[in-house]
């Protein structure tokens, strides 16, 4: 990955961060209706790729199925930088990563059941190591986003 932005550029090692620390982020698919679908999801960067998991039917996977094309949004709101005489004139400190890729559905299960490893060590640290019941992994579905082009960018108080 590489970020390119002219202007307050993240490095790299920074948009790994906010990728591994951040817990939400979007997802855009273009809808069979030819509108853009913007859901947000818990996500995971985990070898280089992000990943998505949640029902194995749905909007998002009917939307990526017809169109593998997806873009993905992260950002961590710092604060609000107000100027003290002018009411309208009200900027925002931030990081945001914007990403652009090709989504499909991981079909290998050893990769789901790593994914979903990376998942419970983000978001439930307290169950690493256990079992995954049967019935919850056909249930499951684990979207991969292989990264074609990721910026980065910050803005500074």
């Amino acid at each position: 990955m590489q970020a390119r932005m002219k202007k307050y550029p993240l490095a790299e090692e920074e948009i790994h961060v906010l990728l591994d620390t951040e817990p939400v982020g979007r997802l855009a698919s273009m809808g069979g209706d030819g509108f853009p679908y913007i859901t947000p999801v818990h996500f995971v960067f985990f070898q280089g790729q992000i990943f998505i998991h949640g029902l194995a039917v749905g909007e998002k996977l009917t939307n990526i199925k017809k169109d593998s094309r997806v873009g993905f949004e992260v950002e961590k709101m710092l604060g609000l930088v107000h100027d003290d005489k002018l009411p309208c004139d009200t900027n925002t400190t931030y990081e945001s990563v914007i990403i652009r890729g090709r989504a499909a559905l991981v079909e290998d299960s050893a990769l789901k059941l790593a994914v979903l490893d990376a998942f419970v060590a983000k978001y439930a640290p307290h169950h690493t190591g256990r079992v995954y019941p049967e019935s919850m992994l056909k249930m499951t579905g684990v979207i991969a986003i292989d990264v074609q082009s990721c910026t980065g960018k910050y803005y500074p108080a």
